[in-house]
């Protein structure tokens, strides 16, 4: 697996920050559906832009910008159910164009491993476009979130980035659905993070611990941890994660408004040292976060590529 040989290479993987945080510093008007899905319509070249900026920052990872793509919620923009399909392949190309320019450059390269393209997969609340990704309560049976994410799951499957990622889940019984379903594609590997309301607690009330427990023993699931929380929740969350998996942690949280890097740098290293494996950042967090982070991680334990 890639992710496994990455880590073996280096110790810990760099995710990147905020995708849409840096779409807006590019000047893009994300109030819509779509949210930064909106521009795989728009304007693709600024998702392009958005990945060689973490890319040069620092960041393992190329993600795809498809959170919030969707085929019912392209289709409700007045595109056919291929013409959404394509859309959905789009922005893996993307994210693969992004990471194979930056590895044919030989300066950018130079110290670093080859990164990873990531396909980003939301949850049904974020379809919803009504902030229910913070609560969870969606009024769905397992069978229903898993026929849900299905055909969004099928077409990236397809398109091969070397992960998903499952990113900002509120409700165990969604991860518990989509771990289900990662049965029905057997070469897909991810990574699932859960949003968390306190530092013990996803946002529908389940523990962590609780929902580590049920996803982290599928061998589909490569790392399990927490985005889009605040800082302060972090390492608390972590330790509860690590008492039900001895797999790689995941931790990538909204900036907290935290503007001091030297500060950040600390909680990376914090982070890392409760067991988190793959460390960026989430919403306010940007290319400088990043290559904080980076820069903080080197000096512990990223090693130098060829």
């Amino acid at each position: 697996m890639p992710l496994r040989e990455l880590l073996d290479q280096q110790g810990c993987v760099v995710l990147d920050g905020g995708f849409a945080t840096e779409l807006e510093a590019l000047g893009a008007n994300l109030d819509d559906p779509l949210w930064s899905a909106k521009l795989l319509l728009e304007s693709p070249q600024l998702l392009e832009q958005v990945n060689d900026a973490y890319l040069c920052a620092g960041a393992d990872i190329a993600t795809t910008a498809t959170y919030q793509a969707t085929i019912p919620g392209l289709m409700a923009k007045g595109l056919t159910a291929p013409q959404a399909e394509a859309k959905i392949r789009l922005s893996v190309d993307i994210a693969r164009q992004a990471r194979d320019r930056f590895w044919s450059n030989t300066e950018l390269r130079k110290g670093r491993h080859r990164p990873l393209v990531v396909a980003s997969i939301g949850p049904y609340g974020a379809y919803l476009h009504d902030g229910s990704e913070y609560l969870g309560h969606y009024g769905l049976s397992h069978d229903q979130l898993k026929d849900f994410h299905r055909a969004r799951l099928a077409i990236l499957v397809e398109s091969q980035p070397d992960l998903l990622a499952f990113e900002s889940f509120p409700s165990q019984l969604e991860a518990e659905a989509v771990v289900a379903l990662l049965r029905e594609f057997p070469n897909a590997a991810c990574w699932i993070s859960f949003t968390c309301k306190d530092e013990a607690h996803i946002s529908e009330g389940a523990t962590l611990a609780a929902a580590a427990r049920a996803v982290a023993h599928s061998p589909q699931v490569l790392a399990v941890g927490v985005n889009c929380v605040a800082p302060r929740h972090v390492g608390a969350l972590l330790h509860a994660a690590r008492q039900e998996t001895d797999k790689p942690l995941v931790a990538y949280p909204n900036s907290g408004q935290a503007s001091d890097l030297a500060l950040i740098q600390q909680a990376a290293l914090g982070w890392y040292d409760a067991g988190a494996r793959l460390i960026g950042g989430c919403c306010r967090t940007t290319p400088d976060t990043i290559r904080a982070i980076r820069a903080a991680l080197s000096g512990v334990v990223i090693s130098c590529g060829a």
